[in-house]
């Protein structure tokens, strides 16, 4: 995650982060960054969003196309199954 150098940036709440990961995977594939932050169901301010869409693509739960499209990259389901495999330890 990217660190501001502003002492004034607020940090994005749980419910925030949380919000624009359900838009993220409700639009996967459908829209670019602004598109998306406009179709928000809150009010973000960009700073607080863009911080929020750096720390979900550091965690690789999103990600960019060439076209600057947003997808959603999470899959809980594989994570579960890669889990039990006995070379990756958690």
């Amino acid at each position: 995650m990217l660190k501001s150098k502003n002492p004034f940036v607020r940090s994005p709440t749980l419910q925030t982060v949380l919000m624009i990961e359900k838009a993220i995977e409700e639009h996967s594939g459908e829209l670019n960054k602004t598109q998306l932050w406009k179709k928000l169901p809150k009010k973000v301010m960009w700073q607080t969003y863009s911080i929020v869409l750096d720390y979900l693509e550091t965690i690789n739960k999103i990600a960019f196309d060439r076209n600057r499209t947003l997808g959603y990259i999470w899959n809980p389901k594989l994570a579960k199954l890669l889990s039990k495999r006995p070379e990756i330890k958690i």
